[in-house]
């Protein structure tokens, strides 16, 4: 629980100094407050020279918190900033200039670090907009004119140049291409598309559309060029939906937050009403007005609430630096601390427990070829091919051979749409593709099936070989989990996490066979955003609280309705980063049993904390109000536990994780 929401305030970008002004005003604060101290404790400066240095002091520390406190004062609310500053000029009054301006500068000092520790305000919005082109080629009579994509409307023809931005969700209508679609479903392999064969017709729901024939906003067009049909216009596209996902999350309060608003809401009116009511002690008391005043002033430096405003942001820095030191962004106490609470973990699979690429994993011989005879001849017709399987073909086929002594020539190739590609190698035709592209020609031996479906039950995309009259071979490919992420796993289930999900847009065979491989407890399949954004929602009502671990576009409404959004570092897209509130910045899955161990000890710190510094104000508040400790002891006490608590936060910078010897 964070007793003072610094987190809540915006850092002050606004001030001589630019962003770092609030923390040169708390070092010159100090700085003061030192001057002040020495010139009282080793001088005979008159006192006027004295007390100067401490109101600098008192001007550079209580800038920013009165700023605050009359920003939230002319809301009709009290926060702590407000009863630091009471009590701070409470202390000047009985001439304890040191003791308020020291109360000021460690306040100040906690304020500027945690704010620079923070974040800037996310650029998700802006990134997530940045996706779509701002124009379209729209077809007006026989031409094609540039307009804004707000101009679309539903019905409106465009094209979509080569390995270029789709700008609307659309319908096919013209030409054949391959789709790169994981900035929206994080499917791992462009998919082939295929013109509707009336461009007129009319569907009854966009969810008729069949997803051959059917593009995203934000998709990238493979190398050729097509015509779409606008089906929704921009402010409703799939694109657009993300960003308010991503808009709404984010405008949304934490449980912490809402806490700590209450907490101060009550605190800080109950301290003053007391305080007042201690001044007038000498009409039931048999003491002087001004000794009730001392009485009140004391009671205020103790419930003075400094250790109880440090003891989080001190445990929450010290957490971020060493998170910084491992390779971890944190972004603010929040998901530090929600981390460890943590039981469940939903991860993205392409880029996140997958490499993110596809690799030819399978490779069968049927007709007596050697391998080498066998690859050469697939690797010279799949070098004339463009499309991601073919270059993958072509780079894992080349490393599989034992010898590489040039390719055979290659002439009349020609890319089947949907199926594969065909064409003719040293006076010999080389079909290769899926079980479609022999469906003309004569099908596939039973056999032969059996052993393409089996590794198609395995999540692999086959690709079928023929020559001439023969089938010589099959290729299995498939995006293959990390090396790391077994043992990750396994390692996150023996620190508690009980619950492991996979969310992919890949088709659920995909998904079981990676699941079954790495360990994963569930696995979702066919997903688009907001059906994760849906999967998230429910599995966060069973669960309590859940991670959301991914590295796409399409990650970003599910990370941010998720309790903490985790991004993978260098493979993560510029809106998961921003989105997320954690990133693992090397890009290293096995990183994150760290994070979460990081997250259960500065966990345990802030509790200790909190214990300690109200503790102390259990203790010292009845002791000043009864008469049985003055101001000194209170000031005393009071720093005291201000000093314990950011000492114990600091032992985080130490923390040390057995497993990853980070």
């Amino acid at each position: 629980m964070a007793v003072h929401n610094h987190g809540c305030c915006k850092p002050h970008n606004d001030g001589i100094f630019g962003e770092r002004t609030e923390i040169i005003f708390a070092v010159l604060s100090g700085i003061f407050l030192l001057t002040g101290f020495l010139l009282d404790t080793f001088s005979d400066a008159p006192f006027i020279y004295v007390v100067i240095p401490y109101l600098v002091a008192y001007g550079f520390g209580g800038y920013f918190t009165l700023t605050e406190a009359f920003d939230e004062i002319s809301k009709g609310k009290f926060q702590i900033d407000f009863l630091m500053l009471v009590a701070a000029i409470g202390a000047a009054l009985l001439d304890k200039w040191a003791e308020g301006a020291l109360l000021l500068f460690l306040f100040s000092l906690g304020h500027a670090l945690e704010h620079l520790a923070m974040e800037k305000a996310t650029k998700s919005i802006e990134a997530l907009t940045n996706l779509s082109p701002k124009t379209a080629l729209k077809k007006q009579g026989g031409e094609y004119v540039e307009v804004d994509i707000t101009s679309l409307r539903v019905g409106d023809v465009i094209r979509v140049r080569p390995n270029s931005t789709v700008s609307a969700d659309a319908i096919l209508i013209k030409g054949k291409t391959s789709i790169n679609q994981a900035p929206i479903t994080g499917e791992s392999i462009p998919v082939d598309k295929q013109p509707v064969n009336d461009p007129g017709i009319e569907f009854k729901s966009i969810e008729e559309i069949p997803a051959k024939n059917r593009v995203y906003a934000g998709t990238i067009n493979g190398d050729n060029s097509i015509e779409v049909k606008v089906i929704k216009e921009s402010q409703h596209s799939t694109l657009n939906r993300l960003i308010t996902m991503v808009q709404e999350a984010q405008e949304k309060k934490s449980p912490t937050q809402l806490l700590t608003d209450k907490f101060e809401r009550y605190y800080v009116p109950a301290v003053l009403i007391l305080i007042i009511l201690l001044n007038f002690a000498f009409l039931v008391v048999d003491e002087t007005w001004q000794e009730s005043f001392y009485r009140s002033m004391a009671a205020l430096v103790a419930a003075s609430p400094c250790a109880l405003a440090i003891s989080t942001p001190s445990a929450v820095l010290s957490g971020i630096a060493r998170a910084a030191k491992g390779g971890v962004l944190i972004k603010g106490g929040k998901p530090l601390e929600d981390l460890g609470t943590l039981r469940a973990l939903a991860f993205d699979k392409t880029g996140t427990l997958t490499e993110g690429k596809p690799k030819l994993t399978d490779l069968v011989l049927l007709n007596g070829l050697s391998k080498d005879e066998f690859l050469s001849r697939v690797i010279a017709l799949e070098s004339s091919s463009n499309h991601p399987l073919a270059k993958a073909v072509v780079r894992d086929g080349r490393a599989r051979m034992d010898h590489l002594n040039g390719l055979p020539e290659v002439s009349d190739s020609e890319a089947i749409q949907g199926k594969g590609i065909r064409g003719i190698v040293n006076s010999e035709e080389i079909r290769i593709g899926n079980l479609e592209l022999y469906d003309d020609i004569g099908g596939v031996p039973e056999m032969v099936k059996e052993k393409v479906t089996q590794l198609e039950k395995e999540g692999k995309t086959v690709m079928l070989v023929k020559n001439d009259q023969e089938f010589s071979g099959i290729l299995g490919l498939m995006d293959t989990p990390r090396k790391a992420a077994r043992s990750t796993l396994s390692r996150l289930k023996s620190i508690g996490i009980r619950k492991m999900i996979m969310l992919t847009g890949d088709n659920q065979e995909v998904a079981d066979a990676v699941a079954s491989e790495i360990g994963i407890t569930d696995a979702y399949g066919s997903l688009l955003p907001e059906e994760k954004v849906e999967k998230i929602i429910q599995l966060k009502k069973e669960e309590n609280k859940i991670a959301m671990i991914g590295d796409g576009v399409n990650d970003a409404p599910a990370m941010a309705n998720s309790t903490v959004g985790i991004a993978m570092g260098a493979a993560g897209s510029d809106v998961a980063l921003e989105t997320a509130d954690i990133a693992l910045m090397a890009d290293k899955l096995e990183i994150l049993p760290f994070a979460i161990g990081l997250s259960r000890k500065s966990q345990q710190v802030v509790k200790q904390n909190l214990w300690i510094s109200l503790g102390v104000v259990a203790l010292l508040l009845p002791a000043t109000i009864f008469g049985w400790a003055n101001i000194g002891i209170a000031v005393v006490f009071h720093e005291g536990s201000t000093i314990v608590v950011v000492l114990n936060a600091l032992r985080l910078l130490g923390f040390k994780d057995k497993y990853s010897n980070l």
